[in-house]
């Protein structure tokens, strides 16, 4: 590899900001956020809004959504009869 050309790849803790769960891992990213990790070190902080932790395939669990109450809302607003 040449020098000086890539990235600083270190330690960084993702953490999703909807369970709390973090984890670990390696990455190039930039964050200006920091975390103390449980080895008691200091390590940048990303937030997600998402992980396996809360995604719906990997936990089990789906959010329904009113799509009948949508149509009903959009038809209103607009001015639009159904027949």
């Amino acid at each position: 590899m040449k020098k000086d050309i890539h990235p600083e790849y270190r330690p960084v803790v993702f953490q999703d900001v909807s369970t709390g769960y973090a984890f670990l891992t390696r990455s190039t990213i930039e964050t200006r956020r920091t975390t103390k990790w449980e080895d008691g070190k200091e390590y940048p902080l990303v937030t997600l809004e998402i992980s396996s932790s809360s995604h719906p395939f990997y936990t089990g669990t789906q959010r329904l959504l009113d799509s009948a109450g949508r149509v009903e809302r959009f038809q209103r607003r607009y001015g639009l009869e159904r027949d």
